[in-house]
């Protein structure tokens, strides 16, 4: 596995797991509050924790592995290019990109909120607080085709009936 660039790695449920089989883990997220749990919970000496915004920040190098769980259907679509763009830059040559996310049967157990500019979902706290929250819910092909359209080649498909999972390669670049 190499050096892994983890992005919205949340409370760190996949962090410790990347840990065990890369050489090096950059685990990034832009709340303080969860990498305080993925801290506690993972504590190992190949895991440096980042507190960034995914839309603005930039690798400061290249790694083997990008990964992302559950984190794809959280952009919304007008923004996907430039995030694809950023996983490119974040490859190390050979490099793949690696992903798991909800597929479009996970949209029966939310609440979809019908005729919005961004597809979106209400979720509610434990406090019965509502948040209206980016989610688009992929369907493999049609992903594998946006993919491919931006010069990707990508294996996407539906796992367990209600996800999805890829590995993806970058672009090749002239040379």
């Amino acid at each position: 596995m190499g050096d892994v660039l983890e992005l919205a790695c949340g409370t760190g449920q996949w962090t410790g797991a990347l840990a065990a089989r890369a050489r090096s883990v950059t685990a990034v997220d832009v709340s303080e509050e969860t990498l305080s749990i993925a801290r506690a919970r993972v504590a190992s000496p190949n895991v440096q924790f980042v507190q960034a915004d995914l839309f603005t920040w930039r690798p400061p190098r290249r790694y083997d592995t990008v990964f992302f769980a559950f984190w794809l259907s959280h952009i919304p679509p007008s923004r996907l290019p430039g995030f694809w763009d950023t996983v490119a830059g974040a490859l190390a040559p050979n490099g793949k990109a690696i992903f798991i996310d909800d597929g479009p049967a996970e949209a029966a157990r939310e609440e979809v909120l019908a005729q919005q500019p961004i597809p979106a979902v209400l979720r509610r706290l434990d406090d019965g607080k509502p948040y209206r929250i980016v989610k688009v819910f992929h369907n493999a092909g049609e992903l594998t085709g946006k993919l491919a359209a931006l010069g990707w080649s990508a294996d996407v498909r539906t796992v367990g009936g209600s996800f999805i999972m890829g590995t993806v390669e970058p672009p090749a670049t002239p040379g």
